[in-house]
């Protein structure tokens, strides 16, 4: 043990003694251990807020300036030249290369790149050639005001920091992994970039959003400005090709086509979906296809996408970048301040220098012609030194250099004497007046951008807009996603039984009574007779109590699934009725319904799914005497309380039996839907346009404008395409009028239908490929203005308004219709229809209810008047016996 050396002075117990022993870390570990990381922050993973580049990125730059010509250099040759700058190896300059090279702003490629859309790799480095583009010519360089530094071998000298004078950083985004920090700032959009930068040189706030150049949907509602905690929701963009295909053609950014496959692949194979196929037929644009059995609705298999695929996923972001050899973490609204500020300091920098050698170009020119014009270069023939020669012409230019900015130096003079004899025999003197009145006006023109400074950033901005804006808005479209319920979109995978008798439910019970169709991540809540309630994850078998007399998939805040109930308390108790629903609950934990008296049952139990209320017939036994031992009750009467509320009472009689009499209907109210445009979904939550108050029997109507309409219940996940242009509250007596261009006839055609199948996809326009439709209404008498072409060499034909209902009677869905015109039209226009009263449709009252929030007070007796129809004084206590045979019988009006 002894040659461990120092390991023996390690502590093998707690004693005071032994902890004064404790040898610390220092030295060469913790000199060496800080070296490493602060190398790896500031030379390899961390982008400087100067310029936006990494080490690796700004020597691949001006590796890349030194070789330009104007012609593509093979990128090996630009690797090896990085070689110099760079000590690391080719493998990892490439890399960086190709990730420029792919982001299509600094580097011009020519060969095979690799595709950021499909995941392919580049070709190797001899086969592919680069040069950069005249935006990075025009940005990134300026050599005058570079900072330069010794290489890391002393042999060359590289810049500290590139001169960029433009957000290059927000624009292509970067991302590293360094030792105790880490950095993610997103791309953003070229266009917003300059925009923003112009709005903060003006003094005016402003926002900015990422965009990918996957393009894609964002949901940016947590994006914090890019600081630590923010994050945004990216989502491919799938649509319904047609019943049985759907199609995603733009995906989110940091996936490709192969992974985005292979998460659909996996997620079939657990169950979480079903499909039929996948095809990807991605060559310049993304085109994947998803191929769906049949009975498989397209819609909930869009959501399911979503929630179970990495077509939907979160991306961090993580603002770091180093300032003054040190990690700063600023949001990318500070990011775009100072990298807009820093460009003011180096277009300044650029103007001072342009101003000082303007300055010098007319010193010299206005010496020049003083020494030509003056031939003072007569005065040197007789000098036989040197510095009689410069002592000559100093004393021959005196007399004119008062109008000069500065003094006359031996250096100018020196330059006096280079020029030649041709040039002084040629001497124009009209066109040296030009030159230097050329002069004076652009250093009267660099001294205006200098004194207003601001106004020329904003103008050098405005031009990187107008020469290299084209082609670079925003690809992707930002929207505020809606929250995906995984339970509501997954596939039902599996089967649920139950052994009612013995109290076990599960997905391995196979031998036992099936109750329902699940998934391998639903909730399941079970009732016992003995008055007990419980929600469970689905297994494969699990006890949850002996009589078990309803169980089923459990829908989390669902209010519109009631219960009735009516049960004994305890032994010989009275009887209680009671309608509640269950929202929320502790998954795994017993509740009571009754109020917990031993030996407590459930006499009758209902769920019904839309609130339904039936009525039943109560039958006592013959005990004494009883008069009145069967009455009828309705649940209608009933008021929907918590679950934890105990109800009222029915009866304190012995119950012999319960029956159901008559089923019911909801007694819920109907439901007010609306339509919000922003995230193109269903909601009850009152966010964008109402669209009516519906029934269980109401449909919406919807008509796109691919001249298809159709029919169907409301449902809260169902997706709405771009192109649809007719959203409303279906009334099968209302019809739809429509005016289409029939592509066989080449003639405007107009046709009034109703639609007579439900729940049926139906087009209304010809399926001549020519065919398109140009406006659809649901006015009850509606009006278009035709706008006709101007014949050659005649008048043109005033406007026709034309009222449809006059025009053409209600037809089938599959006529053709009326020719509207045989004239050549500009326009269809359609205006305000003809005033309508709609008439009113019959509906029958519903009983409106209390929808009750599950607060899980503690069991209290209710003895309130369940509702208004209960007679007062007889509606509180159910079995208070009343006058002759009327006994146990609920009043009702």
């Amino acid at each position: 043990m002894e040659e461990n050396g120092d390991l023996n002075q390690i502590p093998q117990d707690n004693t005071e003694e032994s902890k004064d022993t404790l040898t610390k870390v220092t030295g060469m570990y913790k000199d060496w251990f800080l070296d490493y990381a602060s190398y790896v922050i500031l030379e390899r993973a961390v982008p400087a807020i100067e310029d936006g580049f990494k080490p690796v990125q700004r020597r691949i730059m001006h590796a890349l300036k030194e070789l330009d010509d104007g012609r593509y250099n093979k990128v090996a040759n630009v690797v090896g030249h990085t070689m110099q700058y760079h000590p690391h190896g080719d493998a990892s300059i490439a890399d960086a290369m190709v990730q420029i090279g792919q982001k299509e702003l600094l580097i011009d490629t020519q060969g095979n790149w690799g595709n950021i859309l499909t995941g392919d790799s580049a070709a190797a480095s001899r086969y592919i050639e680069a040069r950069l583009t005249k935006f990075a010519l025009e940005v990134v360089f300026s050599p005058k005001i570079t900072e330069w530094q010794q290489s890391y071998d002393g042999r060359k000298r590289e810049p500290v920091n590139l001169p960029v004078k433009f957000p290059l950083l927000l624009a292509q985004g970067a991302e590293g992994i360094a030792v105790g920090l880490s950095t993610k700032v997103l791309p953003h959009n070229f266009i917003e970039l300059i925009d923003a930068s112009i709005k903060h040189l003006k003094g005016q706030r402003f926002t900015i959003y990422p965009d990918f150049p996957t393009s894609g949907i964002i949901d940016i509602s947590n994006y914090n400005d890019g600081l630590r905690g923010g994050k945004i929701r990216v989502r491919a963009r799938i649509h319904q090709l047609d019943k049985n295909t759907l199609v995603i053609n733009e995906i989110p950014y940091g996936t490709n086509t192969s992974s985005l496959i292979d998460t659909i692949l996996k997620a079939n194979e657990k169950g979480k979906i079903k499909i039929k196929k996948i095809e990807d037929n991605t060559a310049a644009d993304v085109e994947i296809l998803v191929h769906l059995p049949n009975g498989i609705s397209p819609d909930k298999t869009i959501d399911a996408l979503y929630a179970f695929t990495s077509c939907e996923y979160s991306i961090s972001p993580l603002g770091c970048i180093i300032e003054d050899n040190k990690p700063l973490f600023i949001g990318v609204t500070e990011m775009l301040e100072r990298s807009t500020d820093y460009t003011v300091i180096l277009l300044k920098e650029e103007l001072e220098i342009q101003l000082k050698e303007l300055e010098e170009q007319w010193h010299f020119a206005s010496l020049e012609r003083i020494f030509i014009e003056n031939r003072i270069y007569r005065d040197i023939e007789e000098e036989e030194t040197w510095e009689g020669v410069i002592a000559a012409i100093d004393k021959g230019l005196a007399p004119f250099t008062k109008h000069l900015k500065r003094a006359v130096t031996e250096d100018d003079i020196v330059r006096l004497t280079e020029i030649r004899i041709k040039r002084i025999s040629k001497f124009d003197l009209d066109k040296a007046q030009q030159y230097l009145d050329s002069l004076e006006e652009k250093i009267a023109e660099i001294k205006h951008h200098l004194a207003n400074l601001i106004d020329f950033a904003i103008a050098y901005f405005r031009s990187l807009k107008e020469k290299y804006g084209k082609g670079r808005e925003r690809k992707s479209e930002i929207r505020i996603f809606d929250d995906i319920e995984a339970t509501k979109v997954v596939i039902r995978n599996t089967k649920l039984f139950v052994n009612r008798e013995e109290g076990f439910v599960g997905t391995s019970l196979k031998r036992d009574e099936y109750v329902t169709d699940c998934s391998d991540i639903d909730d399941i809540i079970v009732f016992t007779g003995d008055g007990k309630m419980m929600v469970s994850k689905v297994e494969s078998k699990i006890f949850v109590g002996k009589n078990i007399i309803h169980v089923a998939v459990f829908k989390k805040k669902d209010k519109r699934t009631i219960y009735n109930m009516i049960y004994k308390d305890g032994k010989g108790g009275p009887s209680y009725i009671k309608r509640f629903n269950v929202t929320s609950v502790t998954r795994d934990k017993m509740y009571d319904l009754t109020v917990g008296k031993p030996h407590s049952e459930i006499l009758y139990f209902s769920a019904n799914p839309n609130g339904e209320a039936e009525v039943i017939t109560v039958l006592l036994r013959q005990v004494g005497s009883i008069k009145k031992i069967k009455w009828d009750i309705d649940f209608a009467d009933v008021l929907i309380k918590g679950r934890a509320s105990k109800g009222n009472v029915v009866t304190k009689y012995s119950v012999k039996r319960i029956e159901l009499k008559e089923k019911g209907v909801s007694t819920l109210k109907p439901r007010k839907i609306w339509f919000d445009e922003v995230v193109r979904r269903l909601n009850v939550d009152g966010r964008g346009e109402l669209l009516g108050e519906f029934r269980g029997d109401d449909m919406l109507l919807v008509a796109t404008q691919k001249g298809i309409v159709k029919t169907f219940t409301p449902n809260l996940s169902t997706h709405f395409d771009d192109d649809m242009l007719v959203l409303e509250k279906w009334n099968p007596n209302k019809p739809l009028s429509a005016v289409y261009y029939e592509g066989e006839k080449e003639r405007f055609y107009v046709k009034r239908f109703l639609i007579e199948t439900e729940n049926k996809e139906e087009k209304f326009i010809s399926e001549h490929q020519k065919s398109y439709l140009e406006l659809v209404t649901t006015d009850w008498k509606p009006v278009i203005e035709l706008e006709f072409v101007k014949p050659r060499g005649k008048e043109v034909k005033p406007s026709q308004i034309i009222e449809l209902e006059e025009f053409i009677s209600v037809k089938g869905i599959k006529a053709l219709g009326n020719q509207l015109t045989s004239d050549k039209v500009k326009n269809i226009n359609i205006l305000d229809p003809i005033p309508y009263e709609e008439p009113e449709e019959h509906k029958p009252t519903e009983i409106e209810v209390v929808d009750a929030e599950d607060v899980g007070e503690p069991a209290s007796e209710d003895t309130s008047v369940p509702n208004k129809n209960i007679e007062k004084g007889k509606g509180d206590d159910l079995d208070k016996p009343a006058e002759d045979d009327d006994e146990g019988q609920i009043k009702l009006f």
